[in-house]
């Protein structure tokens, strides 16, 4: 019976503590030279509602966590940062950026990759270049079919929604397993 207390334990323990294991930018385009993995950036700001709710219930519920930690290179983008973000061969900067204020300018970067929402992700292939854009606060449920279907490449295969609806459906049946 100790044991199997001791195995719940640390299975609870494993599952409390899940989480995604951010980097920055130039950390991902760094690591995909070595390991060439697919990237997801979660674009957010201090201020987002929303997008501390995705940080709680979304990215880390335990599957999501793990699978993004083995799968991709996960990045996280404060949309209204300050820093200076240098990759595929250009500086991007925000200068209309002013301290102490609530609410900032779009950071050039993520004008760059076509943010237009808070929170989003963005999912980039091995070599950096755009995949998709998701938009908007998503639920685990909502943002888990994606996360496999990307990194496999499945997204190269299927072109129109019915395909779409199919791959879901095979996924959702997949998972209840």
């Amino acid at each position: 019976m100790k044991k199997i207390t001791l195995l719940f334990s640390l299975f609870i323990t494993f599952l409390a503590s899940s989480q995604v294991n951010w980097m920055n930018l130039e950390q991902a385009i760094e690591a995909q030279k070595t390991v060439p993995k697919k990237i997801l950036i979660n674009f957010y700001t201090d201020w987002c509602a929303p997008c501390k709710v995705m940080d709680k219930n979304t990215y880390n519920q335990p599957m999501i966590a793990a699978y993004l930690n083995d799968n991709y290179y996960p990045v996280k983008f404060n949309a209204e940062g300050q820093e200076n973000v240098t990759v595929f061969g250009r500086t991007f900067t925000n200068s209309d950026f002013a301290a102490g204020k609530k609410k900032n300018s779009m950071h050039d970067f993520t004008k760059y990759m076509n943010v237009n929402a808070i929170p989003s992700a963005v999912f980039l292939d091995e070599s950096g270049n755009p995949i998709t854009i998701l938009q908007g606060a998503l639920t685990a449920k909502e943002l888990e079919p994606y996360i496999p279907f990307i990194a496999a490449n499945e997204y190269k295969k299927i072109n129109t929604r019915e395909g779409w609806e199919s791959y879901q459906k095979k996924f959702r049946s997949s998972i209840k397993d």
